[in-house]
């Protein structure tokens, strides 16, 4: 959320890596399947507000290009 922020205020999002950000984000969705699959409701949870902060973070970071 920190960075999600700093992102949002500032409206620059040049301290992000898109290689990284993506790449976290992928981590993030094959975990939440894996929470999925194990109905695991705290993996599920989670990753799942995790991975909408990101895309947040993503939507923000194609916006303020």
């Amino acid at each position: 959320m920190p960075q999600m922020f700093k992102t949002w205020q500032t409206k620059s999002a040049k301290d992000v890596s898109f290689v990284m950000l993506i790449t976290f984000m992928i981590g993030l969705f094959l975990w939440l399947i894996y929470g999925i699959y194990l109905q695991s409701l705290p993996i599920i949870l989670a990753n799942s507000v995790t991975l909408f902060f990101n895309l947040i973070i993503l939507w923000l970071k194609i916006k303020y290009r």
